[in-house]
């Protein structure tokens, strides 16, 4: 169900790469395949394979792996109001990651950092 979704995201991260514009994208992506969607759109579910030539080449995406403990992230959970995610779906989360690895593109940052110290880990990378 997250496929079309993955591909839709996909489609508007192309449109500003062809538009040469810099774009950050907030998304879970937990499963390596939802990731090579968003590098190669649908191409990727139906090669299942890693990145294969074809006519529109994958987009070079960093992705940002925030790791930290379940206790802290839920701790956060429970402050946040209004928000889509309940608390009671954050073991789920953890047990659906597959955390980023070799050979994609990405960068892992402890939560346990404060948000200054991420966001300037983040930028660095970045930059």
């Amino acid at each position: 169900d997250r496929i079309p979704w993955l591909c839709t995201l996909h489609d508007i991260l192309r449109r500003e790469d062809t538009s040469r514009q810099d774009t950050i994208l907030a998304c879970s992506a937990l499963k390596k395949m939802y990731r090579r969607v968003l590098i190669s759109g649908a191409s990727a579910i139906e090669t299942n394979q890693p990145e294969q030539p074809r006519e529109k080449p994958a987009l070079k995406i960093l992705f940002v792996h925030l790791d930290g403990p379940m206790d802290i992230i839920a701790g956060r959970l429970e402050k946040r109001r209004g928000h889509f995610m309940p608390l009671e779906l954050l073991k789920s989360q953890f047990d659906t990651l597959e955390p980023p690895s070799a050979p994609e593109n990405f960068i892992t940052v402890s939560l346990e950092k404060s948000l200054p110290e991420i966001v300037l880990e983040i930028e660095s990378a970045i930059l």
